[in-house]
């Protein structure tokens, strides 16, 4: 499954496009990930996103710069479903998910809830001068105005997440 993300980041790192969505509470931009290991090379992805749900259920969809879909994960309580090209992979839940696929667990149940501007319900928040920190995580809203969120974790491995929001959650 990290060969599924990979290539999304391959398709899309040069500068990706989003496909709008305007109905159903659906969430799209442009999402970079960057992980940085001590003891291996930076692994990125970067990919145009739609996200539609909730830290319960929800999808996520991850495009090429052309809009096609690359991978999708959708999750409900209990499991998360990885589909690519490959075909698709169950997973007990989205940490396990994102752990397997980009050998790193991220927050995806926040996911939502952080793109709307507001600490996720699910984990206890602290509030910052430019946001909140959660989970472990310091969520940067200062230029959400302008479309921006940007959620870093400095523990071992430092990892940043950027979005570019094309259609901001409600």
């Amino acid at each position: 499954m990290k060969r599924a993300l990979l290539a999304a980041a391959a398709l899309a790192l040069a500068g990706c496009t989003t496909v709008p969505h305007n109905a159903g509470g659906w969430v799209a931009g442009k999402l970079s990930v960057e992980v940085r290991p001590a003891d291996a090379p930076l692994r990125r992805l970067a990919s145009g996103f739609e996200l539609q749900g909730d830290g319960e259920r929800g999808e996520l969809r991850l495009t090429s710069p052309l809009g096609s879909i690359v991978a999708t994960a959708r999750w409900a309580p209990g499991e998360a479903v990885l589909t690519a090209a490959e075909g698709s992979t169950r997973y007990a839940g989205l940490d396990e998910l994102s752990r397997e696929a980009l050998g790193e667990a991220l927050p995806l149940a926040a996911l939502p809830d952080w793109l709307a501007g507001r600490p996720w319900p699910g984990a206890a928040s602290q509030p910052t001068a430019r946001g909140f920190d959660q989970l472990g995580w310091t969520i940067d809203l200062a230029r959400r105005d302008d479309g921006w969120v940007e959620a870093s974790r400095a523990a071992p491995p430092p990892v940043l997440v950027r979005v570019r929001l094309e259609q901001a959650p409600e």
